[in-house]
């Protein structure tokens, strides 16, 4: 089981000075470049890092931790710190948050480099009823947690500052609550970086190896259009979806042998088949999308930046369908500057498309009330 993303708060990072706002089953963020969408796709996977335990070195690959932190005025009181956020749900009266926080080192005796991010605090919190419970407790190196038997417990004696407590804890059997928020954040999928170079990974035969989810870098479509053709025996939403892209187009997927592969016909040679070295960038991209969203298993949470590049306009509209329907299968996060497609999936999907601006050099999204609520919903 999973849980559902409900919730994402983050302060302090980038152009996120301080943020929180509720996430349904399909989330559509649209606005001009350089509001800070971006900023808030990227918070989501600092998140799913720190869940990994990769969140120091992330942040280390971004430029550091002066890079990322919020550039502006911070209050007199105010630590700088970045403070990272989400909620879930499992469809019933409970909830589990989980909150990192991470600042720059303080002590010079501190066990890490100069510059090297530290984790300062961490908490997951599980809500049934009037009283929160913390799972998981962490302030600097002192890490505490709730066991199986409901015992509070000191653990992770030797947890260095750049390593996350959620990231250290492995034992599902001890800790279940903690392992399901885990596993659910490592679940996430984030799709942004579909090459369609000659020499992107997409443009290149797979091994031949059953494959349920598409890699983050599209890697193994070959793979997935395989599984579902060749394992599933199905290939109804992919005939589907290149019907409604391409009209008269077809996708040939061979049976895989020492790899597997695929390739496409068109109207206008329909005896010709184009393998994915000699189809357009928009062609592939769109085949990547397709391998994403329709793939044989879906994780528990998608999330797409900026889909539409390199794609014809003529594809927004079939793009829009295709993320609708993903959605009946698992939860959508998208961040786009392209209205036209945020238009074509509220058409389609009934969501609301949220608008993101800047405000004095800071994200927020148009109708967000101090409260975390829109507008619209804290009026019901």
């Amino acid at each position: 089981m999973s849980l559902a993303l409900q919730e994402v708060s983050a302060s302090g990072y980038r152009s996120l000075r301080r943020i929180r706002f509720p996430v349904g089953r399909l989330s559509v963020f649209v606005g001009a470049n350089g509001v800070g969408k971006t900023n808030l796709y990227r918070a989501l996977q600092l998140l799913q890092a720190a869940a990994d335990n990769r969140l120091a070195r992330e942040i280390a690959a971004d430029g550091g931790i002066n890079a990322v932190m919020w550039a502006g005025k911070w209050k007199a009181n105010e630590t700088p710190r970045i403070v990272l956020g989400v909620g879930f749900g499992r469809g019933d009266e409970t909830s589990h948050d989980y909150t990192v926080e991470v600042g720059r080192r303080i002590k010079i005796a501190s066990p890490a480099f100069e510059y090297e991010p530290q984790v300062k605090e961490e908490r997951v919190v599980f809500h049934h009823g009037k009283r929160p419970i913390a799972l998981l407790d962490r302030r600097g190196a002192a890490v505490h947690a709730i066991d199986g038997a409901a015992q509070r417990i000191q653990i992770a004696h030797d947890l260095m500052a750049s390593e996350t407590a959620l990231g250290s804890i492995e034992d599902p059997s001890q800790f279940g609550d903690l392992h399901l928020v885990r596993r659910t954040m490592l679940d996430w999928r984030f799709y942004h970086d579909l090459r369609t170079d000659p020499g992107a990974p997409m443009r290149q035969p797979s091994l031949p190896v059953a494959t349920p989810t598409l890699a983050s870098d599209g890697a193994d479509l070959a793979a997935v259009f395989a599984t579902l053709a060749h394992i599933r025996q199905d290939t109804v939403e992919l005939d589907r979806a290149i019907d409604d892209a391409f009209p008269g187009a077809r996708l040939i997927i061979p049976p895989p042998k020492q790899t597997a592969s695929f390739g496409m016909t068109f109207p206008e040679f329909p005896h010709r088949e184009f393998t994915p070295t000699e189809l357009s960038d928009g062609t592939l991209r769109y085949l990547g999308l397709m391998g994403a969203l329709l793939a044989y298993r879906l994780p528990a949470f998608v999330a797409l930046n900026e889909p539409e590049a390199s794609l014809h306009p003529d594809l927004l509209d079939p793009l829009a369908r295709l993320i609708v329907r993903a959605a009946e299968r698992t939860q959508i996060w998208l961040v786009t500057h392209s209205t036209r497609l945020a238009e074509a999936i509220a058409a389609h999907g009934g969501i609301v498309p949220r608008t993101v601006i800047k405000r004095d050099g800071e994200t927020w999204i148009e109708g967000l009330k101090l409260t975390g609520m829109f507008a619209e919903d804290d009026d019901v």
